[in-house]
């Protein structure tokens, strides 16, 4: 009985042995056919990388018009309805740099752009009880967003917070 369970030991390690051999040869073949793959893999893109770019050739053509594009468009402009209280008068789109509660803060204001050579008129928002202060005022957009963005960077409007208003009438 002894021999017999020392046959059966041996034949159990020489076929642990065997299969042993046989998985880490197959570890080794697949680990090396990878490494193959990914070298032709760099081969081809650096084959790729050394071919010079394909570029589709320039035609030139004359410029029969040109557009001249302006920010004038995509400026917000807030409409209200308002009255003139004290000044000239108003024109379509007009320069606001300041809303007051109160009369005689927006006459305050009125004074420092008129000492400065502004024609400023003071305008009522009656809805919601505002007096608006106006610098300037103008027929059209483009010229109301080129003052605006003029007074803006002056003192009369240090935080540069001037905006567009176009009077409902």
């Amino acid at each position: 009985m002894k021999k017999y369970m020392i046959v059966c030991a041996g034949l159990s390690l020489a076929l642990m042995f065997a299969s042993c051999s046989k998985s880490s040869e197959s570890a080794y073949k697949k680990a090396y056919e990878k490494a193959k793959s990914q070298e032709a893999a760099q081969r081809v893109a650096e084959d790729t990388e050394t071919q010079a770019p394909v570029v589709a050739p320039v035609t030139t053509r004359p410029a029969t018009q040109t557009r001249v594009v302006d920010n004038a468009d995509n400026v917000s402009v807030r409409q209200e309805k308002v009255l003139l209280v004290n000044g000239a008068g108003l024109k379509n789109y007009s320069v606001v740099v300041g809303s007051f509660g109160l009369q005689t803060n927006a006459e305050g204001l009125q004074q420092q752009l008129r000492d400065g050579g502004y024609n400023a008129q003071i305008v009522k928002n009656e809805s919601n009880n505002m007096f608006r202060v106006v610098a300037t005022t103008f027929d059209n957009k483009v010229d109301a967003v080129n003052s605006r963005d003029q007074i803006r960077g002056s003192k009369y409007n240090p935080k540069g917070d001037a905006w567009l208003l176009y009077n409902i009438r």
